[in-house]
Order: structure tokens, then sequence, then C-alpha cells
């Protein structure tokens, strides 16, 4: 068995999720792709108790829920208001706000922004790939700006977070056989400084070993921490694919959500991760979401209050 197939328009997809069972089902099929297996006496025989959502299994009496330890964990949310929260927020393309989800389901503002930062911690598959081949690597600052302070070393500003970003560099022969490059997927990561020792821990959680590093000439892009790649560095390189990567995120965080608070905003970069690389498939996102989803443990509110660790 394999995870169910995910709508294609936004008409199969309310007519595929037009009851609260529908919803359930395909929740249940995304946590356990493979077949059920009762983690009591392995049996494969499931009932659904329709009454409390929850499935029972037939030998031992074992009660399973879609949504126990998940992302979803002990939601007061109806199930049909998390799919259409998942399913906008993944295939939507400027993304969408807390405000904005508020009024596409009718809920609190609360609500629409707890859902929605539950989500973004779902949009970070912690088995994903690292980025491999030649990657272009630079920095930016997120925030307004900071008066009398100069450089990319240290950030002063509470209003201001450094940013580091790498993104794969896929070359193809274009339609009338020429060299061409485009930008393939993508990271980024909040951090406290642009030193060696930040930039090394970066590229170790993102990129792999051996692959082809571009970079300016920041003397943070030192030979030790890019001592694990080939490194081809370039004085006043003005890294084409990231730079429009960093354009990218900085006109969406402030055109959909007018600014994040920076101790949130490790969360955003992940989500604009998340659709950016999957902005060719954006309805098969809304499949993946869920499936993460149903993986992740709960995340208790004082948790999704505090800064995100990227470390």
């Amino acid at each position: 068995m394999s995870r169910p197939a995910f709508p294609k328009t936004l008409r199969e997809f309310s007519q595929k999720f037009a009851s609260d069972e529908a919803c359930w089902e395909y929740l249940w099929q995304s946590r356990w792709p493979e077949g059920y297996r009762c983690p009591h006496c392995e049996c494969q025989e499931t009932w659904w108790i329709a009454a409390r959502h929850v499935h029972e299994c037939r030998k031992c009496g074992h009660q399973s829920y879609p949504t126990a330890g998940t992302l979803m964990h002990r939601t007061h949310l109806p199930i049909q208001e998390w799919f259409w929260a998942a399913y906008l927020v993944s295939t939507h393309t400027p993304g969408m706000s807390a405000k904005q989800l508020q009024r596409q389901i009718s809920c609190s503002y609360q609500t629409a922004w707890y859902v929605l930062h539950r989500l973004r911690r779902a949009m970070v598959n912690d088995t994903r790939s690292l980025l491999r081949g030649c990657i272009e690597a630079d920095e930016t600052i997120v925030g307004g700006p900071v008066r009398g302070k100069r450089g990319r070393g240290v950030i002063d500003s509470e209003t201001n977070t450094l940013v580091f970003g790498a993104v794969e560099v896929i070359s193809y022969d274009d339609k009338h056989g020429k060299h061409a490059e485009k930008a393939g997927r993508i990271r980024f990561a909040t951090t406290p400084n642009a030193s060696g020792e930040s930039i090394e821990e970066f590229l170790a959680s993102n990129v792999e070993k051996g692959s082809i590093i571009q970079t300016d000439g920041w003397k943070g892009y030192s030979e030790s921490a890019l001592s694990k790649y080939e490194h081809e560095q370039t004085p006043g390189l003005r890294a084409l694919h990231i730079h429009r990567a960093f354009g990218n995120l900085k006109t969406w965080l402030n055109g959909t959500h007018h600014g994040v608070d920076p101790k949130y905003l490790q969360n955003y970069l992940d989500e604009f991760v998340f659709r950016f690389n999957r902005r060719k498939t954006p309805m098969a996102a809304f499949q993946t979401l869920l499936g993460i989803a149903t993986q992740k443990a709960p995340v208790p509110l004082q948790q999704l209050t505090q800064p995100v660790s990227t470390g």
C-alpha cells in the first residue's frame, strides 16, 4: 500500500473531502501508508468507531486514534478545517497569513495562528536529503535597517535577523542547445553571526560532503569552514540564484505577512523552503504536508511561542 492519491484541483479537493469520514480515512491512510499493524498483537484488522474517531483492533481491542501523537494531537478544530488549512497553505502560491486563514475557515485569529504554526513545523521532513552538486551559498539580513551598524558579522537590532541560504544550481541545455542554469532546491536558516563556525554548521546540516560551494569573498567562508567541500570563491560575486531566492523571500514576508517577529522567523523560512522546493507540484505538497504532520510529535502552545533552534 502507498500513500493515498492527492486532489489535483480545488473542485476535486472539495468533492474528495466533503465529509469528516472521508478526511479521517485519508488521514489514517497517510499515517500508515504501508498498512496498519496493532502495536499490541500485530493484527492488521480494525473496526472504525465513528462516534469517537478511533480504530479498534478486532483481535485485542486496542484503540488507535489517527491524530494521537501527531501535530493534530487533541485538537479541538474539526478535521475538515485542518484539511482546508493544510490545502490552502500548501497550494496557495503567496502562502496564507493567519488573518487570511481566519477568514477562510471561520475560526478565531488565535486558532488560525496556532494551526499555521503547527503546519509549519510539519514542513520540515527530518529525513530529507541534503543539497548536492553545485551550490551557491550566501547570507542576507531580514528586517529593518540598523542605524550606525555595518558589516555581516553581527546583527544588533532586535528587528533584524541574519539568514544563511544555499541553493542547488542545475545546469542543462536549453531548447536552442545552449548552456543554461536554473535553481534547484534551497535551504534557509537563521544564525546569530556569519562566523566560520556558523557557516560550517549550516553547511554540514544542509549540504552533502564533496559538493561544490560557490561564494563571494567573505572571510567566514574559510578553508576550515569548507574543508569537506570544493570551494569556488569569487570576490564581489553576485550569485544569481541565491539572491533571487532571498529577494522572493523578503517580498513574500513583507507582502503576505507584513513582516515577521524574529523569534518566529525560522518557521516562516521553513514554509518558504517547503513551497519553493515543491513549486512545480503544489498539489502534491498537500499530500506531503499531511504525511509529515502525522509523523511529527505534538507541539504544545508554549513550545510554539519559543524560538526555533536551527542547530
